[in-house]
């Protein structure tokens, strides 16, 4: 069973979770909206990571993974991501901050 976690507990994790960039696009997960939910599963516990890709057959999860690992060491000692595509991404979900971003790397957004 999965429990909401505090706002500030929330915000501090969402923070962590900025340092991780997807490696195709070279903005980071929360402000391109890849980030669904954050909770803690108190069953395993351990936070429980919703998330999705741009595209269901992106083959780099294990470096997102391992860059979420680094991201959040020594903020918490277990993670594990539940990979959701539905409903499926979309561009809309991309934060201002992370169309900044998407421009500044020359993409029109």
């Amino acid at each position: 069973m999965a429990s909401t976690l505090s706002p500030q507990r929330f915000d501090e994790i969402e923070d962590k979770l900025k340092d991780v960039m997807d490696p195709e696009l070279g903005v980071n997960i929360v402000d391109l909206g890849l980030i669904y939910d954050l909770a803690w599963d108190d069953e395993n516990d351990a936070l429980l990571i919703s998330m999705t890709l741009t595209s269901a057959g992106c083959p780099l999860t294990d470096v997102i993974e391992e860059e979420t690992a680094q991201a959040l060491d020594g903020t918490v000692e277990q993670f594990r991501i539940n990979w959701v595509w539905m409903p499926p991404w979309g561009p809309e979900k991309i934060t201002d901050d992370g169309r900044e971003m998407m421009r500044a790397l020359g993409f029109s957004m």
